[in-house]
């Protein structure tokens, strides 16, 4: 299924601030939801788990997968909150799947697609367009029905 909040917004690009930038970003697409509560012992959003998964572990390091054991003890947190992160970011089509070889055993892994947000981010935009079209293409139908019940 693939999931996105779309608002009207003014692009960050005069802000230099990372962590500025990621916050809103995040809340604008849905990723964190407006007046999120991190619902933990943390102080703020930047030390939030879905902040820090993105950001951290997703956007500094796009050249690394990340298996779900890793990513529990970088972040301190269980596996079904990682999971419950890691679907909300799939569900954006931006993550790929890897390999992780670790003791010789082949590990799932998780990065950003392509190691680069821009390039993943084509894929959502892709997903966008797919379903707009597709919302054209029921306003239209549903025009013709209300032009066509009209008339009788």
């Amino acid at each position: 299924m693939f999931e996105l909040e779309v608002v009207a917004n003014t692009p960050m690009t005069p802000v230099k601030d990372l962590e500025a930038v990621a916050i809103t970003f995040l809340h604008q697409i849905g990723y964190l939801p407006k007046g999120y509560d991190p619902k933990t012992n943390v102080e703020n959003v930047r030390q939030s788990v879905p902040y820090r998964l993105f950001t951290n572990c997703f956007l500094l390091r796009p050249d690394r997968y990340w298996t779900i054991e890793a990513l529990t003890t970088v972040l301190r947190t269980s596996r079904p909150t990682i999971y419950r992160h890691l679907n909300k970011l799939k569900s954006l089509d931006i993550l790929e799947e890897g390999t992780v070889e670790k003791e010789g055993q082949n590990l799932r892994g998780y990065r950003i697609r392509y190691g680069d947000l821009s390039k993943a981010w084509m894929f959502t935009e892709a997903h966008v367009k797919a379903a707009m079209e597709s919302y054209r293409k029921t306003v239209d139908h549903l025009q013709e029905l209300a032009s066509r019940d009209r008339g009788k």
